[in-house]
């Protein structure tokens, strides 16, 4: 696949758009990931931000962890580069034989196949009720903010951004803590509601 395009969200966060090889498509469901095969046999698994009908690219969000893949993009990779994926992977996608409502929950670059499952099921037009809740340290993190504000201003779900370690810089007036616990405080019982969590292991 080629880099189509790299755009930094924030300033350890960077957008990548993949172009598949003319005449080639990766059928995926929303949610899925790829890995992406380095040099020396390494991997490294990004699920797909895009939802599966928008296939035009494959859409990754890369969070810069200081390793030597992240200081490669973040330092020398360039758009035109070719990149060798293999995929799609993973049972975490949308269930779309339910009737419950929908709690998706996201830390930090979580976020990604949050965004996939959510602009799959605005797509398909899956009428259940939504509720997204967006964990991150501060309001930097929050890197597609204006994206999800937008689905609750058009009535598509309703988005409760957390943040944990927020700053006086950050202006904050939302919620705080740990994202997980403002799930629990909203929804003491979730047992009539599916849950779909990606992140940070200990918030899943």
């Amino acid at each position: 696949a080629r880099v189509m395009k790299m755009e930094r969200a924030a300033p350890d966060v960077m957008l990548l758009s993949l172009k598949l090889p003319a005449n080639e498509k990766l059928p995926f469901l929303a949610g899925q990931y790829v890995d992406l095969l380095l040099r020396g046999g390494t991997r490294r698994s990004f699920s797909m931000a895009n939802a599966p009908h928008d296939d035009a690219s494959l859409q990754l969000h890369l969070r810069n962890y200081g390793g030597p893949f992240s200081q490669h993009v973040f330092g020398a990779m360039k758009e035109k580069d070719i990149l060798r994926i293999e995929g799609p992977f993973g049972t975490f996608f949308l269930r779309e034989d339910s009737a419950k409502p929908i709690v998706l929950v996201a830390s930090g670059t979580g976020f990604a196949p949050i965004k996939a499952m959510i602009e799959h099921a605005l797509a398909a037009g899956i009428p259940r009720p939504m509720t997204l809740y967006w964990g991150c340290r501060v309001r930097a993190d929050l890197y597609m903010n204006e994206l999800a504000e937008s689905w609750q201003r058009d009535r598509k779900l309703r988005y409760v951004p957390v943040l944990s370690d927020a700053t006086a810089a950050d202006h904050w007036t939302g919620r705080t803590g740990f994202v997980h616990r403002a799930v629990m405080e909203d929804f003491p019982d979730l047992s009539g509601h599916q849950v779909y969590a990606c992140g940070a292991p200990v918030m899943v």
